[in-house]
């Protein structure tokens, strides 16, 4: 199979390419790949006029495999001003990612609502760091292009733009929700407050918030870490396209010595 998209469409299934594979394991597929994968399921979901998209949590089970998959979605609750999503990706039978969508009528246009909050400097001001991946291909760098402009992974707090630059799926642009969803599983990654040689960071959930739809191919990320001593770690990052700020992603965090 050709490397040249993300996964490969196959008989109403999809086989995750190497380029959507982790950091972790080389046989497991990084999380922003399913998360990007299942937000194209939920956008091909009939909506009623004027829902958008509002939430998405994934609930990462078990590890994604590069290989075949299946993706499903469906509608949970119907409504005509709220509905609820289902979705899934599961592997041989067995679901390794789960997700629930909520779609919301969008804000009355005559309400007085908050001014767009402004992007941090661009992509075109951010600087590409050089990282040493434990195996290639991998979801970043040969799928995802990633701009620093604060911060470094592992650093501490850290604003990077994300771009897709293979296809989602085979002969199809991905639409910028999917680009959103992409890069929405990179803030524990890129503010680590400890050391990725001897810590493991691995988030089993993540939610995006999205108050607008977003535009155009470029995400950022302004993310924080923060680690509770006897708690759990959390990571925070505000998302923002090139018009300004866009929603939110949080997950929890697996800390662990390696």
């Amino acid at each position: 199979m050709s490397a040249e998209s993300v996964f490969q469409p196959l008989d109403g299934r999809f086989v995750a390419s190497e380029l959507a594979r982790g950091p972790w394991d080389p046989n497991a597929q990084h999380g922003g790949a399913p998360a990007a994968l299942l937000a194209r399921a939920f956008e091909r979901v009939e909506a009623p006029p004027g829902l958008q998209l509002a939430r998405i949590t994934y609930e990462l089970l078990r590890p994604a495999p590069i290989g075949p998959v299946e993706v499903r979605a469906s509608v949970a609750r119907a409504g005509r001003r709220v509905q609820l999503l289902d979705g899934a990706m599961l592997a041989d039978g067995v679901e390794v990612v789960r997700a629930r969508a909520l779609r919301v009528r969008t804000a009355d246009p005559g309400h007085g609502g908050d001014r767009d909050v402004p992007p941090p400097a661009g992509p075109d001001a951010g600087r590409r760091l050089e990282v040493n991946v434990p195996h290639r291909p991998m979801f970043t760098p040969d799928a995802i292009e990633i701009r620093f402009v604060s911060g470094a992974f592992g650093g501490g707090p850290a604003t990077a733009w994300f771009r897709l630059v293979r296809p989602l799926v085979a002969g199809e642009d991905p639409s910028p929700l999917q680009r959103l969803a992409a890069a929405g599983d990179f803030g524990n990654g890129i503010s680590a407050t400890l050391s990725w040689d001897h810590y493991l960071y691995i988030n089993p959930d993540l939610t995006l918030y999205i108050e607008r739809e977003p535009v155009g191919e470029w995400i950022c990320l302004d993310s924080r870490t923060r680690i509770v001593p006897g708690g759990i770690g959390v990571a925070e990052s505000v998302l923002y396209d090139e018009r300004g700020r866009v929603g939110r992603a949080t997950q929890a965090l697996l800390v662990a010595p390696k």
